[in-house]
């Protein structure tokens, strides 16, 4: 595993420019801030972060003594610190259980959550006051796993398993940190996996007698596999997995312990050429769409791409799609793509009506339609089709609102 660590984990030049800019952002917020301080968050707080992560996730943590009372604005008094201590640079609000802010300084992506400084899980007004005591626990548990929980990261990256966003529906990097403090190596939770099942039950700290964990959560907040929080009982870490990411997941893990093929570790990104040539193979017409989308939390950017492509998915149906996918990163353009069996439909379409047994909705279909006949006890209908061919008819689709409303830009690149 040395070579792949070599690869992933961040040189020491590259640690010593994130202490630099990072304490340097610090100093700068936590100046204009009043009863609060800014603290680190996330992986950089844990030191489980990939080497060319530029994500770096912060906490407000406001006093809760003078606070408490007034949680709805901690957004607000937020907003109004960042600002001043950044004052030319451009400062995201996005919307959330609390708004939160992201910015970039210094060529680092800073994300900053405002939360109530919590002394017990009681006192947690907000799922993101909770935030905080995770690194905490993290670091508590794993003086000895880091390199692992990096392998681990890296992996699940590379296999599109990572993060849990909702239009991922995978683990987040916190999940991911208490799997390998439960299993004790990267290794050895590839080889769990083999063994999970449908509904069962992680409770890395025991706060659930056995098997009564789904008894205690609440239905909502119950998933293809369930890991309880080990710093709040009441929630599943898991709970955004979908079942199709848990079957990649014990497959790709099978492949892995087979083979030991480092590959595995490495993303593949989204090839053109190798698209065009699977295309081929199966004699289907490629639609491929470039996307450029809207700015704001990932997680409802790539859930608005996903609806593009799943309105396409219900439009294209005549055409004969063979199969279809999208891909989007943060930071980047998206791509959907189709391989089609036809690239034009007859010019006619043959519409089939109501039952002729149903006298008043036959009356109104031929009311409707100039030519009408009666073909297996149905009323049906010669309509000239608007766009036959599959490129107008692509074009079309993308000019609705619905579409509009949910990218920047999308263009076709290829069909």
């Amino acid at each position: 595993m040395k070579d792949i660590l070599e690869k992933i984990k961040p040189k020491k030049e590259e640690i010593a420019e994130f202490q630099k800019i990072t304490t340097e952002f610090l100093k700068k917020i936590n100046g204009k801030l009043k009863n609060a301080d800014v603290i680190l968050g996330g992986s950089g707080a844990k030191g489980t972060w990939l080497t060319k992560n530029h994500d770096i996730d912060c906490f407000a943590r406001f006093d809760y003594d003078t606070c408490c009372h007034k949680t709805m604005e901690l957004s607000d008094l937020l907003e109004v610190a960042i600002k001043k201590a950044f004052p030319k640079i451009k400062i995201i609000r996005v919307h959330g259980s609390r708004d939160y802010f992201q910015l970039t300084f210094q060529n680092l992506d800073f994300e900053v959550v405002p939360v109530l400084k919590i002394r017990t899980i009681k006192e947690a007004l907000n799922i993101t006051d909770i935030s905080p005591l995770h690194a905490d626990w993290v670091n508590k548990h794993t003086k000895k796993l880091k390199d692992e929980i990096l392998l681990a990261k890296q992996f699940f990256k590379a296999q599109k398993l990572y993060g849990a966003e909702s239009h991922i529906g995978g683990y987040s990097g916190y999940t991911l940190e208490i799997l390998i403090i439960y299993y004790g190596s990267f290794e050895k939770l590839l080889e769990a996996t083999e063994k999970w099942k449908e509904k069962m039950v992680i409770d890395v700290e025991n706060h659930y007698p056995k098997k009564d964990a789904l008894f205690h959560l609440n239905k909502s907040k119950h998933s293809v596999l369930t890991l309880v929080d080990p710093i709040d009982k009441s929630r599943n870490a898991l709970a955004a997995l979908t079942k199709e990411k848990f079957n990649l997941t014990k497959k790709v893990a099978r492949h892995y312990l087979k083979n030991h093929d480092h590959s595995l570790f490495e993303k593949k990104p989204f090839d053109i050429p190798i698209i065009q040539k699977e295309a081929q193979r199966k004699k289907s017409n490629l639609l491929l769409l470039n996307v450029d989308p809207l700015e704001g939390k990932a997680d409802i950017v790539g859930m608005k791409i996903i609806k593009v492509h799943d309105h396409l998915v219900r439009n294209l149906q005549d055409f004969g799609i063979t199969k279809s996918g999208w891909e989007w990163d943060k930071g980047e353009q998206g791509w959907i793509y189709f391989m089609i069996e036809k690239d034009e439909l007859p010019h006619i379409e043959l519409r089939v009506g109501p039952p002729i047994g149903l006298k008043e909705a036959v009356q109104a279909f031929k009311k409707k339609h100039r030519k009408t006949s009666i073909q297996k006890m149905h009323v049906v209908a010669e309509v000239k089709r608007k766009f036959p061919v599959l490129s107008d008819f692509v074009k079309n689709i993308l000019q609705e609102k619905y579409v509009k409303d949910k990218v920047k830009k999308i263009k076709i690149y290829s069909v």
